[in-house]
């Protein structure tokens, strides 16, 4: 008698359940390979339902930076993409490269990618039973989310600028000679960094010709956000301060109540750069507590250059 041979499905690239990502971090890599070949169907499928219900909530509420851009990397809707293709249509744009990692990146090395035009991005996908959230981020928020804006050449200089923030940070670290006055000033330093980033870059809304629209990629990623930041009565929008913004603590697990308004991407640069002025000033060196928290290897990220 002949016995039927069972047909496994590969492990994939699942987020949480990947063995290629689990043994990448126990060796301590950050900085990997996408190994197209591991993607399961389960994670085409779940690239294709996320990027089908995305696309018309993109024309109501994106703004035309991001419409533009997500036209421009010619990005397959039926799978999750190549970085290798990402980039080639992104590098010529902007300079911006996507690489891959194996998860989470230290504050420090994350704002020296973004100085030096690349965006860490992971390259799992959320399971295609838990679509609507995830708290970490996957190759959905960092592709069709945060890279559609890197083709933007006043974004990207940006997200440099931004970058070039972390520099003068560890800068500044270095001449302090007391290590508990070194740790309580970079942790909130980094902390308003964080806020920052996460109320512009993440989260951030726009003013345009037809109202405000979505610049934010965690907005971006998430098909029930998006409408929530622009129609909902239950979300407080207002224009930008950043004394507001780096004082202001967040929660990531429920739709974000309070938002803020840029009014184009050079106001966004002038905030980058008002932000390092005020870190030079010694504004940052006392923030609201809060949210988020700063972890040891942010901390030694940024000591470990400023040595």
């Amino acid at each position: 008698m002949s016995r039927q041979t069972a047909i496994v499905e590969p492990p994939g690239l699942t987020t949480n359940r990947a063995p290629f990502i689990d043994e990448a971090q126990q060796k301590g890599e950050i900085y990997i390979r996408q190994p197209y070949e591991l993607y399961s169907d389960e994670n085409h499928e779940a690239w294709r339902r996320l990027f089908a219900r995305m696309e018309p909530r993109w024309d109501r509420y994106a703004n035309p930076h991001f419409l533009k851009g997500i036209h421009s990397l010619c990005l397959d809707p039926l799978q999750v993409p190549k970085l290798e293709d990402v980039n080639k249509f992104l590098k010529p744009l902007t300079g911006f490269q996507a690489r891959p990692v194996s998860g989470y990146i230290p504050s420090f090395l994350f704002f020296d990618c973004l100085r030096n035009r690349t965006f860490p991005t992971t390259i799992t996908i959320r399971p295609s039973n838990k679509l609507d959230y995830l708290p970490e981020p996957d190759i959905f928020h960092d592709v069709a989310g945060h890279v559609p804006m890197h083709t933007d050449k006043a974004f990207a200089e940006t997200l440099v600028r931004f970058g070039e923030c972390a520099h003068t940070a560890a800068e500044m670290i270095a001449g302090i000679r007391d290590e508990a006055e070194q740790v309580r000033r970079l942790t909130s330093i980094i902390k308003a960094m964080a806020r920052f980033f996460w109320f512009t870059v993440e989260f951030g809304l726009m003013r345009a010709n037809n109202g405000l629209r979505v610049y934010g990629s965690g907005l971006l990623s998430s098909c029930g956000e998006i409408e929530h930041a622009i129609d909902s009565p239950e979300v407080q929008r207002y224009p930008i301060q950043i004394e507001w913004a780096i004082n202001q603590g967040f929660e990531i697990d429920h739709y974000q109540p309070l938002l803020f308004i840029v009014d184009s991407f050079a106001h966004l640069f002038s905030l980058a750069d008002q932000l390092e002025r005020w870190m030079r000033e010694g504004k940052l060196n006392n923030v609201a507590p809060g949210e988020p928290e700063v972890n040891e290897r942010d901390l030694k990220s940024f000591l470990h250059r400023a040595l």
